[in-house]
């Protein structure tokens, strides 16, 4: 399994994600949106930091299960309530990825959205990895 972080010169200088990620691998997964929810299905974490770290936790321990590991993400997307906050927190954030991921960076988008699932959720994070 191989992947190649694709960012031209012709764009922007990303921060935070890649522009494109080409993949080869014999598995895809599919990672469900997760929230900041604990194992009691409970909202934890507080703002917008607290429930990214948990959310991220949850789709790392999903793609764990699935045999894969965090290097593997190849696409992201992180659904919000306040893209505004979000943006605000970004450094912090930033700090959990690494801390939780490392410094490699998938293809990702941000998506606000008026209300989750969770009501008390701010933050929702869904993926792609792809395995050898």
């Amino acid at each position: 399994m191989s992947q190649e972080r694709v960012n031209p010169v012709e764009l922007a200088k990303p921060s935070g994600f890649s522009h494109a990620v080409v993949t080869t691998g014999s598995r895809i997964v599919h990672l469900a949106g997760q929230t900041a929810l604990d194992a009691d299905g409970k909202v934890v974490g507080g703002d917008v930091v607290g429930q990214f770290r948990q959310a991220l936790g949850n789709l790392l321990v999903a793609l764990r299960a699935a045999g894969g590991s965090a290097d593997q993400l190849a696409s992201l997307t992180v659904y919000l309530t306040d893209v505004d906050d979000y943006k605000r927190r970004a450094k912090e954030i930033g700090v959990v990825w690494r801390e939780l991921v490392g410094g490699s960076y998938p293809a990702m988008a941000a998506v606000g959205v008026s209300r989750l699932w969770d009501r008390e959720a701010v933050v929702e994070l869904q993926g792609v990895a792809v395995l050898p």
